[in-house]
């Protein structure tokens, strides 16, 4: 299975957000903690290269705190501050204003001295279902900006106002063109990037099967109550948890679609504990 998804909204919301850039201080550039790396978007790259950023570890409670601790040095320039939070907690994006008047300090100094006030302004930036719009009303204090648990939600720009002073352009999520790697691909269809409708979700348990086998293996024995062994495959595996879940059909063949979306709903949620992939 070769994974792509880029429809047409998509390169509309990226040449929108290439005119609206100039318009704002700083780029908040939400990730989800469990795939940081896979969720940098290539085609963001010059489109945020002159500006300050802030990168916010999103759904950092389904992340062991050990890797969260070197995500943040990863992501800590000169120019880039890095916080984690889980944007469903209220009040977790405090930090988010605080971090704004820091790396900006400069230019709120110049304004200052000129008599200038005017607000900070920041666009929100991410991959589909990292958690942006839900960022924005963590900031807002209250249901604002449209959310959902699925790809695709936003699909314009949406400015919002918050009550002191700063702006916040909420923006659709975006991937690239071209998904060459297909490691990150599946990583991010794992977090639900990538509608489901558009995957083979059978073959993208499998992998993720495969994967949590090498990388948390306790975690699949422990949800499922089952026992890997050795010369176990993934097909094995999958079949096990199958069994174990009851997910049969007639002459007790395996429920492969329905064990694979329970599966992936339960990384998604996080019933598997604390996984990161990379």
């Amino acid at each position: 299975m070769i994974i792509n998804w880029f429809p047409g909204h998509m390169n509309k919301a990226l040449k929108m957000m290439e005119k609206e850039v100039e318009l704002v201080d700083l780029v908040i550039y939400v990730l989800d903690s469990r795939a940081p790396f896979s969720c940098l978007n290539p085609s963001f790259v010059s489109l945020i290269k002159k500006k300050k950023i802030i990168y916010a570890l999103n759904k950092a409670d389904l992340v062991d705190i050990k890797d969260l601790e070197k995500l943040k040095q990863e992501f800590t320039t000169e120019n880039s501050a890095c916080i984690t939070l889980n944007s469903t907690t209220s009040g977790s994006s405090k930090i988010v204003k605080e971090l704004m008047k820091k790396l900006l300090a400069g230019k709120l100094e110049k304004n200052k001295a000129k008599g200038i006030n005017l607000p900070l302004r920041a666009m929100v930036i991410g991959v589909p279902n990292s958690g942006k719009s839900t960022l924005i009303n963590n900031l807002c204090g209250e249901a604002r900006a449209i959310t959902g648990n699925k790809p695709g939600v936003t699909k314009g720009k949406q400015w919002v106002k918050l009550i002191d002073g700063y702006e916040i352009l909420d923006t659709p999520g975006s991937l690239w063109p071209n998904l060459e790697d297909q490691d990150k691909a599946k990583h991010l269809a794992y977090i639900g990037s990538i509608k489901d409708d558009v995957l083979i979700v059978e073959d993208l348990a499998l992998d993720f099967i495969a994967e949590l086998m090498q990388k948390y293996p306790l975690a699949l024995e422990e949800r499922y109550s089952i026992k890997i062994e050795e010369q176990d495959e993934p097909i094995n595996v999958f079949q096990k948890i199958c069994t174990a879940r009851k997910f049969l059909l007639k002459r007790n063949e395996p429920d492969w679609e329905r064990c694979a979306k329970t599966v992936l709903d339960d990384f998604r949620k996080g019933r598997l504990g604390k996984i990161y992939l990379d």
